[in-house]
C-alpha cells in the first residue's frame, strides 16, 4: 500500500473530523464505476482507500486529485481474488486508520460469450474476480468491520433481463446477491447494513469496450429515460447507502438502472 497523505490547507475541522472517522474502501477504484465512487464518499467525508489491481498511475492520480480537492486518500494495491492480498489490504488500512467502517465491492470483469462458447478461462476468471473476489472482501469485512459500518456489493441488471451471452457474468452477480442477503442475517446485532447496487447499462470503458455504436445506442434506449447510466449514477446510489440516510435499508438490491427492469 502507498500513502498519499498531502494535506490540504483550508480545510476545515469539520471536514478533517469526517474524514479522520469514517474509512471505506473501494475495490476496483482507480477507474470507471469505482473512482467515481470513491470520489463522491471523499467529498461525503470518508477517507477512502482506492484500491486497485494492475494500474498504481491510475490509482494514484485519483488519490491525487481527491486530495486537491480537500478529501483523504491513499492507494492499495491487492488482486481480489487472491484472499492473502486482501488480508494485507484490511491490515494495511487499520493500521493506517484504526480501522474501517465501509467497504464497497466493485472489481469486476465482464466477458461476454454463449455458454456454448465460453471456455474454461472465461468462466474460472469471472468467477475467481467477481464472485470469489467479492466472497474474499466480505469474509474480511465481516470480522473486521467497525460496528454500525456498511457493506455495499456490486452486482449489475442483467441478472434481470438474462441476456445471450451473459449467462457466465449474470451467473457471477447473482451470487454476489444472494451473498448480501445471507450476510445481512449473519451480522446481526452489530449494526451493519449489507445491500446490493445493481447497475443496468453505463457508460464506462467495461460496458462499452467492443460494441459497436448501433449497439450503445439500441441500449442507451432500453430506459424509459432514454440514456445510458453515468458513473456518477451508480456513485450517487452508493452514497446514499453508505451515508446516514441509508441506515434503514438492509439485505436490498437497489436496481439503479433507469427503468430498464
Amino acid at each position: 500500500m502507498s500513502t498519499n497523505d498531502r494535506t490540504n490547507e483550508g480545510t476545515n475541522d469539520s471536514a478533517n473530523d469526517r474524514a479522520a472517522s469514517r474509512v471505506a474502501i473501494v475495490t476496483g477504484a482507480s477507474r470507471g464505476i469505482g473512482a467515481a465512487i470513491a470520489q463522491r464518499l471523499a467529498r461525503d467525508g470518508f477517507t477512502v482507500v482506492i484500491n486497485y489491481a494492475g494500474s498504481a498511475r491510475e490509482a494514484e492520480a485519483l488519490a491525487g486529485q481527491i486530495e486537491q480537492e480537500g478529501g483523504r486518500a491513499i492507494t492499495a494495491q491487492a488482486d481480489v481474488s487472491d484472499s492473502a492480498a486482501v488480508r494485507r489490504m484490511f491490515d494495511a488500512a487499520e493500521t493506517a486508520f484504526g480501522g474501517v467502517d465501509v467497504l464497497v465491492n466493485n472489481a469486476g470483469i465482464m466477458r461476454l460469450a454463449t455458454l456454448a462458447d465460453s471456455d474454461d478461462a472465461l468462466f474460472d476468471s469471472q468467477v475467481a474476480i467477481n464472485l470469489k473476489g467479492t466472497f474474499n472482501t466480505l469474509r474480511e469485512a465481516s470480522r473486521r468491520l467497525r460496528n454500525g459500518g456498511r457493506i455495499i456489493n456490486l452486482s449489475s441488471s442483467v441478472v434481470g433481463l438474462y441476456q445471450p451471452t451473459y449467462g457466465i457474468y449474470a451467473a457471477t452477480k447473482a451470487g454476489v446477491e444472494a451473498m448480501t442477503h445471507v450476510l445481512t442475517k449473519e451480522l446481526r446485532g452489530r449494526n451493519i447494513t449489507v445491500n446490493t447496487v445493481a447497475p443496468g447499462p453505463t457508460a464506462t470503458a467495461l460496458f462499452l469496450d467492443g460494441k459497436p455504436e448501433e449497439v450503445i445506442e439500441r441500449l442507451a434506449r432500453l430506459a424509459p429515460l432514454e440514456r445510458l447510466g453515468q458513473p456518477e449514477d451508480i456513485a450517487n446510489a452508493v452514497a446514499f447507502l453508505a451515508g446516514p440516510d441509508g441506515a434503514w435499508i438492509n439485505g436490498q438490491t437497489l436496481r439503479a438502472n433507469g427503468g430498464v427492469i
